[in-house]
């Protein structure tokens, strides 16, 4: 498009003058034009802050005129956040302000209806704390008691998203800014490629079904590949994903035209040979031999953080885990727990809106699944789904979150306009392509930066919020401080909504809550089926 901006303004611009040499001065009138909107092209050619103008010169201003323009016919035609986009408008601009630094206060009070269903809110305190005399980064150690290289992460990080989904710049802006903010960038399942290493940003190594980057030729697991890919000292930890929100269960296919050469050194698959990443892991296929993995990817890494992500399905299977943990003694290092409202690039519809459990729910589950085992002492829990503002961060935390991942927030951050050409290789900003031609717009200079500064301004968005609440550490954070709207005249605590269960109560039938009887009889430690024998008690 640039190419094409260069080569249409000049023979428009040589036409007009040749035009009036010709036929008529009249047609130099054209010039007033011409001119102006030459000299506009060029501007936007020449500028790197913005990456639509850069690959659309002068067209790609129409977006920022229908920005504008977006919220004062919203005023009058449209509920503020009921926009039908994957992303509400208010999530949109508190990315959009914070990442370019521009003020994000607003004017006459709440966006939102406050007796609409679903509408949140946390209590603050008569008491409040000086956010000024908190800890300005929060951050929380990740490893157990036999962990070696135990990681200090912040609250807030970056999401898996691998390279290839997203192109090369956008993963040295996201990996750029974790370096400037000292966040943690995670890969995706798509390998570590020297993009993510390009700024020496703390890394989270993630380890899919197809086992990108520690493969072997057949798609088996690779202790010697992982072994030398992990030794790296940017790589701070490890995730091994079991399933996605986006599309939990299943696996996915990467096209014979897109194994490029780059992808396949990376990837260590063969180039343009379509490649399989199953459902399902080849390296174990029980509950036991999960956590056998874990260990030996403990062992292999030289003692960093190995955990596992997943979106919650059959409850018993969880459970099932948590057992195995008690019989075998061997912790995951940390579990990242992602919801049903996930998203990706690509994904088949009933996947992305009718498979996994939502986030809030799935969190607060996995939380008191591992109090009822007496095990969350030793785990941390990373959510994911949605983290966006500061509140965000909050409300994960209460339901037993030590830390936060986000994804789309991030894209956003590098300059994703939510085109939603992810899946068709022509994202206008240069995020989610591998045109070359439109990874050019992404500036990586300054979209690390924008990346950086709204991980700071969230962090500090949600120490704010804390000290509102009257609180000094986020441990102290909990369900009576959030509330949800369940229908116009009635709201309930996060605490009755997502009641907590008694520590140790499932170690012992005798003490394993009603609602919990069912999932317990179902679970078997050495097998991910679960074992149908029909309880009758209450549901919870």
């Amino acid at each position: 498009m640039r190419i094409g901006f260069i080569l249409i303004s000049i023979f428009i611009l040589v036409l007009a003058v040749v035009a009036g040499l010709i036929w008529s001065p009249l047609y130099w009138l054209a010039l007033i034009v011409i001119v102006p909107l030459f000299i506009l092209g060029w501007i936007d050619l020449l500028q790197k802050k913005s990456a639509i103008r850069r690959n659309f010169p002068v067209l790609g201003r129409s977006r920022f005129v229908a920005e504008w323009l977006r919220p004062k016919l919203y005023q009058y035609f449209v509920e503020p956040d009921t926009d039908g986009r994957p992303f509400s408008r208010i999530n949109r601009n508190i990315v959009y302000q914070r990442a370019k630094g521009v003020n994000d206060t607003a004017p006459f009070g709440t966006q939102l209806n406050v007796y609409d269903e679903g509408y949140e809110w946390m209590n603050h305190s008569i008491n409040p704390i000086d956010a000024h005399k908190l800890e300005e980064h929060p951050r929380v150690t990740i490893g157990g008691k036999n962990c070696q290289q135990p990681y200090s992460c912040s609250i807030f990080n970056v999401s898996a998203m691998s390279f290839g989904s997203l192109s090369k710049n956008a993963v040295m802006a996201l990996n750029g800014g974790a370096a400037i903010g000292h966040f943690a960038h995670n890969t995706g399942e798509g390998g570590i490629a020297p993009y993510h290493d390009k700024y020496a940003g703390d890394l989270i190594y993630q380890v899919g079904t197809g086992y990108f980057g520690c493969r072997t030729s057949d798609g088996n697991f690779s202790p010697e590949l992982f072994a030398e890919r992990t030794k790296a000292s940017n790589v701070k930890m490890i995730e091994i994903k079991l399933s996605q929100g986006a599309k939990p269960g299943h696996g996915g296919i990467l096209p014979a035209k897109k194994a490029t050469p780059e992808i396949a050194a990376i990837r260590n698959i063969e180039p343009y040979k379509a490649v399989l990443s199953p459902p399902f892991h080849k390296a174990f296929d029980s509950p036991i031999g999960l956590l056998r993995f874990i260990k030996k990817c403990q062992d292999l890494s030289g003692g960093k953080p190995v955990g596992f992500k997943l979106c919650i399905g059959h409850k018993s299977e969880f459970l099932a885990i948590c057992k195995a943990m008690i019989e075998s003694g061997i912790r995951p290092d940390f579990i990242s727990v992602d919801g049903g409202e996930g998203g990706t690039g690509a994904a088949p519809l009933e996947f992305s809106n009718s498979v996994g459990t939502p986030a809030k729910e799935g969190l607060a589950f996995v939380y008191n699944a591992l109090v009822g085992f007496n095990l969350k002492k030793e785990i941390t829990l990373i959510a994911a789904g949605k983290i966006v503002s500061g509140f965000d961060i909050f409300k994960a935390i209460s339901l037993g979150a030590d830390a936060c991942y986000s994804a789309r927030a991030m894209m956003m951050a590098v300059g994703c306009i939510q085109a939603l050409e992810c899946n068709h290789n022509t994202c206008p900003t240069g995020v989610a392509t591998q045109d070359p031609n439109l990874i050019k717009g992404l500036d990586v200079a300054d979209k690390k930066v924008r990346v950086a500064r709204y991980h700071k301004e969230t962090v500090k968005a949600f120490v704010e919020l804390m000290a509102a609440a009257g609180l000094d550490n986020p441990d102290k954070i909990n369900r009576l401080h959030v509330y949800q709207r369940v229908d116009q005249h009635l709201s309930r605590s996060y605490y009755k909504l997502y009641p907590y269960i008694p520590e140790g109560s499932l170690l012992t039938q005798e003490s394993i809550p009603r609602g919990w009887m069912q999932y317990m009889s179902q679970a078997v430690m050495d097998s991910f089926t679960p074992r149908f024998e029909m309880i009758y008690v209450e549901d919870d």
